[in-house]
C-alpha cells in the first residue's frame, strides 16, 4: 500500500500517496476520482520509480479551498509539491482534469518536467478538438457550471448514483472494484465536496485562457505522448500536434475514458518504455 502524506503546499494541504523509490512520477487524476485512480499503475511504476499521486486542491482528502480550480493554480500546486519533496525532475502524467494542470507545468517548467503524459482530455479552446465537439461539450460540463450551486441543489443526496454513472460510462459498462468505487463515492458525498469538484468545471474559462497565452508565449518542448480511449479519442493529440515538438499519440481500443482502471495493463504498456526514455535522459 502506498504512503498516505499531508503536505502543505501553495496555501492548501494535499493527501499524498506516495510510493517507491527512483526517478520521480507525478500522477494527476481527474473527475470524479482521487488519487486512487492510479492504484494499478502505482503498483506497477513503483518497482523502479517514485511514485506521486495527490488528491487535486478541493477533491478528496486535500483541503477544501474556496479558490484556486483553475488550471494555473493547480499547476502550481503540483510544482509547490514536486519541490515540498525534494523533486528536481519528475515525469508528470494527468488525466481528465489533471490533463491541463500538467500540460501548464510542462510548458511553464521544462527544466523541472522530465516527460508528459497527458490522457483523455481538451486543452483549453487550442484547434483540433471540433470534430469532437461538433455535437457540443459533454452535458455535465454545462449542468456543473451553468448556475451557482444548482449542481449541488440537485445531486446532494444523490452522489453515489450520479458518480456511479461516470464510472459506469468511463470503464464502457465494466464498472470499478467495489472498494474503489465507494472511495471514489465517499470523495464525493456532501455539499462541500461537489462544490469545490464543481468549482474546477467553473473556472474552465479562466482556464482556457491560461492555456491560450501560454501557448502563444511559449512551446511544448519535452517529451510528450498523449492517449486518448473513448470518448475523446485523438482529439488531444490533435490539439497538441501544432504546439508541440516531440508528439506520440496514440488511440487505446476498446478502452473507456477512465483508462487506468479500465485498462491499466494497456496504460503501462505504454507507460513503461516512454517513461524508460526519460530515465535514460537522466542516467
Amino acid at each position: 500500500m502506498p504512503e498516505l502524506r499531508r503536505v502543505p503546499v501553495n496555501g492548501v494541504e494535499l493527501n499524498v500517496a506516495l510510493a517507491g523509490s527512483g526517478p520521480a512520477v507525478l500522477l494527476l487524476h481527474g473527475f470524479p476520482h482521487t488519487w486512487e485512480l492510479w492504484t494499478d499503475v502505482m503498483a506497477d511504476l513503483s518497482d523502479r520509480h517514485r511514485v506521486i499521486a495527490p488528491d487535486l486542491r478541493g477533491f478528496g482528502a486535500s483541503s477544501r479551498a474556496a479558490t484556486g480550480y483553475d488550471a494555473g493554480t493547480l499547476a502550481a500546486d503540483a510544482e509547490a509539491l514536486l519541490a515540498a519533496l525534494g523533486v528536481r525532475s519528475a515525469a508528470v502524467a494527468g488525466i481528465d482534469a489533471g490533463a491541463a494542470p500538467a500540460f501548464l507545468l510542462a510548458l511553464r517548467r521544462p527544466d523541472l518536467v522530465r516527460r508528459l503524459v497527458v490522457m483523455e482530455s481538451l486543452l483549453g479552446t487550442l484547434p483540433g478538438a471540433e470534430e469532437f465537439l461538433a455535437g457540443g461539450p459533454p452535458w455535465w460540463f454545462g449542468f456543473h457550471s451553468a448556475a451557482p450551486d444548482l449542481a449541488e441543489t440537485v445531486l446532494e443526496g444523490h452522489e453515489a448514483a450520479y458518480v456511479d454513472w461516470f464510472l459506469h460510462a468511463g470503464t464502457l459498462g465494466d464498472g470499478v472494484r467495489p472498494a474503489l468505487r465507494d472511495a471514489f463515492v465517499r470523495a464525493y458525498t456532501g455539499r462541500q465536496a461537489l462544490s469545490c469538484a464543481f468549482s474546477y468545471y467553473r473556472a474552465l474559462p479562466e482556464s482556457a485562457a491560461q492555456i491560450g497565452r501560454a501557448v502563444a508565449a511559449a512551446r511544448l518542448t519535452v517529451p510528450t505522448l498523449a492517449l486518448g480511449a473513448r470518448p475523446v479519442g485523438a482529439a488531444l493529440e490533435r490539439q497538441l500536434r501544432p504546439v508541440a515538438d516531440d508528439l506520440t499519440g496514440h488511440v487505446i481500443e476498446d478502452c473507456g475514458h477512465i483508462i487506468p482502471l479500465h485498462r491499466p495493463h494497456a496504460l503501462l504498456a505504454l507507460l513503461r518504455p516512454f517513461l524508460a526514455g526519460a530515465d535514460a535522459e537522466t542516467a
